[in-house]
């Protein structure tokens, strides 16, 4: 049986982007939720959102829903890690949220966006920690707190699952995402047992897809081969940029 990756693009939105009970399961197993804030529905919303003013583009995410109190929730799968990709995630949410609002409408009325976004890069090197949380918060007192937006970072590769009980969820969602690659032959038993990571990990069978689902599955591998090539020629240019300027400068020291 060969499996696809649940992290490509293609993959990740077919799992969460058509099945609902998965999609709520993975938010109210990630996202820091108290036990009263629980998702118990959900809707989708359109991925796409447009600009209220001309001058700024449209902006495509991956999955993009409502739950039954009005909360939205946008989840993002990034492969490659730029600079960028917090202020896109801060402008995407903040747009989700602006936008609940209606001419002459009450601002009580706006309703929490959380941004849940996995990425397959560590891009915090000198810390351990693979599970960023961002609120706007009082910078004297932390616990308190501006409703509205926030947003939440996982680092993929630094994930190692616990064996807390009341994690069980969260570590196999995780686990999803971080075990099961192309062409894999094991699946680790525990995702099979539970019936949700064993609904998703049927999502993944190459036998559930039609053959243009394929192609662009594949088409997706290129692009991602394409970027990487490009994001590690852009590193190599740098690196030796630096240590062409670093020659000078010494030179020029010296003499």
């Amino acid at each position: 049986m060969r499996y696809l990756d649940p992290k490509l693009d293609p993959v990740f939105r077919k799992i969460f982007g058509e099945h609902k009970q998965l999609c709520r399961s993975l938010l109210n197993s990630i996202l820091p939720l108290q036990p009263n804030q629980k998702i118990v529905s959900l809707t989708y919303k359109p991925p796409e959102l447009p600009p209220d003013l001309h001058i700024f583009k449209d902006s495509i995410v991956d999955v993009y829903c409502v739950d039954n109190t009005g909360r939205q929730f946008i989840v993002e799968m990034q492969m490659y890690w730029t600079e960028s990709f917090k202020q896109r995630v801060l402008f995407n949410s903040a747009k989700a949220y602006v936008r609940q609002l209606k001419q002459g409408g009450n601002y009580k009325l706006l309703k929490p966006v959380y941004a849940l976004n996995f990425i397959n890069e560590i891009f915090i090197k000198d810390s351990p920690e693979y599970y960023h949380d961002y609120k706007i918060v009082n910078i004297e007192n932390t616990s308190e707190q501006i409703e509205g937006l926030e947003l939440i970072f996982i680092e993929l590769p630094k994930f190692k699952p616990s064996n807390r009980a009341d994690k069980k969820l969260y570590d196999l969602w995780l686990t999803f995402l971080t075990e099961i690659k192309e062409d894999t032959e094991y699946i680790p038993p525990q995702l099979l047992k539970e019936k949700v990571t064993n609904e998703a990990i049927n999502c993944l069978k190459m036998s559930s897809y039609t053959k243009k689902e394929l192609e662009a599955y594949d088409c997706y591998w290129d692009s991602i081969s394409t970027q990487k090539t490009l994001i590690d020629g852009k590193k190599e240019e740098g690196i030796e940029e630096g240590i062409e300027k670093g020659k000078k400068e010494g030179r020029e020291e010296g003499i």
